[in-house]
Parts: structure tokens; C-alpha cells; sequence
């Protein structure tokens, strides 16, 4: 059996169209209420042209005032999309206002829906722009804050003379870079760029039909190829909803979301031969027997439980209660200490 010593979740953080307010108020209430529940980290999906988060680093400024203790990450960026520079300006202003609790997701390619929003986001032809991993090394790099220009370069303004840098520095926000890795190419890279691993229930078969073989396969090239001054970290996301203190009504929801999704699992789909790990739904014996085979988890100390999408906020709720509750612990994972705030002043002290 694993042995967990992280465990975080990763919400799809949707919203109805006509009223995203109240949508991205539930996101953050479940950030909060994953906090008081002892996991480690709390993670946001970004994604574009759909109702749902499409600036994590807005939504994360607002996450690190509504929590304390926990990290907050993203999964992921598509750095197609963004400038290095000014995306690791943003990136480290939320890691400043949070406290240096933010972990940053990212991947390189040509990003989904580039016929219509290219044009939209570069000048000119898009087709010609640099869309591969050496974006992602220039946020790194940008992220290191280094001084720029010659040693003895000043910029002059309101706030006095000073060497020019990427301002705030995030001191260590470099080291909470991850790489979300689905082909044995993507996870060579992320490992010789000492970038951290987020792998999924979605990957690339490469000379396999299965999930597991393939994904195996990906984490060994990782760590073979890992350059990092540090050890590297991996985390693993899996669809795990448990539904012991569900009532029968939601039990059978759950079960008829699994059996929907159970075709893509059987054989890879599309040119690229992509494979997908079964969901996890039943009791938390069921999801333990489940993860006890699961030949990845056991070479991983990270784990990442992904919410579906377009489950209700008490259901969100009582999937991770009950994962706190019956299946993290039996893999060896503990909550972490509700953070003890400070009394109160009395108004003759204040």
C-alpha cells in the first residue's frame, strides 16, 4: 500500500454562465472548507472559452485571503497563451500575498482552442510563435529575479533609484514549478528542467494499451532524467468519490457518472492514443481494494483526489469529508493541525 504524506484536491471550479459570481464564491468557500478539513493543498483548474476560472492567478489572489494555512496551486496553465514576464509577475504577487503557499501548474504546446483565440492574443500570425517548453524555462528564469541589464543598469522613479528585477520577489516560488506530464517526451523534459510532476488520470499511450504501463513508464524517464538541485516531487490526481455517508439518491448519481465515462477506459481513444485510469466510485473499502493496485500511487507520496466536474457544492463536501475521514488515513496520510489563531484584543489593549 502507498504511503501519503501530501494529499490535496483539485476542483474544476465551474460556474452558471449567467451568474459567475456565485460560482467563483463556492470555489473559494471549498478552499476554505478544505482547509479546516487538514489537507495539504487545494488546486484550481484554468481553462479558457468555458464557464469556469480562466485567470487561476486572479483566483488564487482572492483564495490566499479566504485561507491560511493550505497551499494553493493551479493545473494548468497553458503558457501558449501568456507572456513569461508578466505571468511570473502575477504569479509572484499572489505567492507574496499568500504567504509563499502557491505551487504553479503549467504545460507548453499549442494550446486548445488556438484556431480562435490565437489571433486574439498574439500580433500577426500566430502559427510562427515559439509555443514550446523554452516558454515555460523564461517564467522560471523570470521567477529567480534576477537583476537585469549591466551591474551598474539604475531605473529611476517616484520610489528612488534601484537595479532593476521582476518585482516581488517570491523567494522559492521557482521550486514549486510543476510540469503537467502525459507523454514519456513531456516528462524527460520536466525532469532534466528540475520542474516537479503532476500526472493524472489522463495519458498518452506510447507503445502500450495500458493506463498503467504507460504512465509507469513516464514517472521512470522522470526521475532518470530529473537535474534538479532538489529532490523532485511528483504528485499524482486520481477521480475518487467515495460515497459512505451519501444518502441512496447520490450514491446512484455517482454510480451513473462512473458508468458514463467507463467506455474511454477500455481501449486508447483518438490519434493520439490517449488512455484514461478508471474512476474511483463506491464505498471507501472499494476505493482502497482500488488504490492498493494501483502500481503508480505506490511510487508516489503525493496524491491529488480530482472532483468531477459539475457536482454540487455539498457533494464536493462530502467527498472529501469522507476521504479524510476513511481512505487518506488508511494510506498513511495525517491532517494537518487546524492553525491556532490569536485571541482577540480587548478594545482597551487595541
Amino acid at each position: 500500500m502507498a504511503s501519503i504524506d501530501h494529499a490535496g484536491f483539485l476542483t474544476p471550479g465551474s460556474f452558471p454562465e449567467a451568474d459567475p459570481q456565485d460560482g467563483l464564491e463556492k470555489a473559494l468557500r471549498l478552499f476554505a472548507h478544505g482547509e479546516r478539513l487538514g489537507f495539504d493543498s487545494a488546486w484550481i483548474r484554468q481553462r479558457h472559452l468555458e464557464p469556469g476560472v480562466s485567470s487561476a492567478a486572479v483566483f488564487l489572489a482572492a483564495a490566499s485571503q479566504r485561507t491560511r494555512r493550505i497551499q494553493l496551486g493551479t493545473a494548468v496553465i497553458q503558457i501558449g497563451y501568456e507572456s513569461p514576464y508578466r505571468l511570473a509577475e502575477d504569479l509572484a504577487t499572489v505567492d507574496v500575498l499568500s504567504g509563499g503557499r502557491l505551487n504553479v501548474g503549467l504545460s507548453a504546446g499549442v494550446p486548445p482552442h488556438a484556431d480562435l483565440l490565437g489571433p486574439r492574443v498574439f500580433d500577426g500570425d500566430w502559427t510562427g510563435y515559439d509555443l514550446s517548453y523554452g516558454r515555460v524555462e523564461r517564467l522560471a528564469d523570470n521567477l529567480r529575479g534576477a537583476y537585469l541589464g549591466e551591474p551598474d543598469r539604475v531605473v529611476v522613479n517616484a520610489a528612488g533609484r534601484h537595479r532593476p528585477r521582476l518585482q516581488p520577489v517570491a523567494e522559492g516560488l521557482v521550486d514549486r514549478l510543476w510540469y503537467g506530464g502525459g507523454s514519456l517526451r513531456s516528462a524527460g523534459w520536466a525532469g532534466r528542467a528540475g520542474l516537479n510532476l503532476l500526472i493524472g488520470n489522463v495519458t498518452s499511450g506510447e507503445d502500450t494499451d495500458d493506463f498503467f504501463t504507460a504512465q509507469r513508464r513516464q514517472l521512470d524517464v522522470y526521475r532518470a532524467a530529473w537535474r534538479g538541485a532538489r529532490p523532485a516531487r511528483v504528485a499524482l490526481g486520481r477521480v475518487i468519490v467515495p460515497f459512505d455517508s451519501a444518502d441512496d439518491w447520490t450514491r446512484a448519481r455517482y454510480a451513473e457518472y462512473a458508468a458514463s465515462r467507463r467506455q474511454r477506459t477500455l481501449a486508447p481513444q483518438g490519434e493520439r492514443r490517449t488512455l484514461f485510469a478508471p474512476d474511483l466510485v463506491g464505498t471507501s473499502d472499494q476505493i482502497l481494494e482500488a488504490l492498493a493496485r494501483d502500481p503508480v500511487l505506490a511510487e508516489v507520496s503525493e496524491l491529488r483526489l480530482e472532483l468531477p466536474y459539475e457536482f454540487r457544492p455539498f457533494e464536493y463536501e462530502q467527498i472529501l469529508g469522507d476521504a479524510v475521514r476513511h481512505i487518506l488515513p488508511q494510506l498513511g496520510w495525517r491532517a494537518a493541525a487546524p492553525e491556532r489563531r490569536p485571541a482577540p484584543q480587548h478594545a482597551s489593549e487595541a
